[in-house]
């Protein structure tokens, strides 16, 4: 079974930066596409970014494309996410979320393991 655990979350004011991480565990880990979801009050959950196995190709909703970055570290067994340029719209929970043997996918559905998920406050 693939364990994830999410951080970083906070308040911070429009303009500025936060750094998501989310340690894993799980021999499969390395298996794993990985990806960043976020849900907002009385929304559906919505795709956010997306990291290859191996971690040579990401993936980004428009909405984050050149704000956000996710990266992973296979050594250490945590993905994470950067963000920059947070805007009120991005206040949200950010949910990690893991789908083993497979490819990224942007549907939520689709992942197998999911974190318990952080809170991301922006205020203007």
């Amino acid at each position: 079974q693939v364990q994830l655990v999410e951080s970083g979350g906070g308040l911070v004011q429009a303009g500025g930066s936060l750094r998501l991480s989310c340690a894993t565990s799980g021999r499969t880990f390395s298996s794993a596409a990985m990806g960043w979801f976020r849900q907002a009050p009385g929304k559906e959950r919505e795709f956010v970014a997306a990291i290859s196995r191996s971690g040579g190709s990401t993936y980004y909703a428009d909405s984050v494309k050149g704000r956000f970055t996710i990266s992973r570290d296979n050594a250490k067994n945590t993905v994470y996410l950067q963000m920059n340029s947070l805007k009120p719209e991005d206040t949200a929970v950010y949910y990690c979320a893991a789908r083993t043997w497979r490819s990224y996918s942007t549907r939520a559905s689709e992942y197998d393991y999911w974190g318990q998920g952080t809170q991301v406050t922006v205020s203007s």
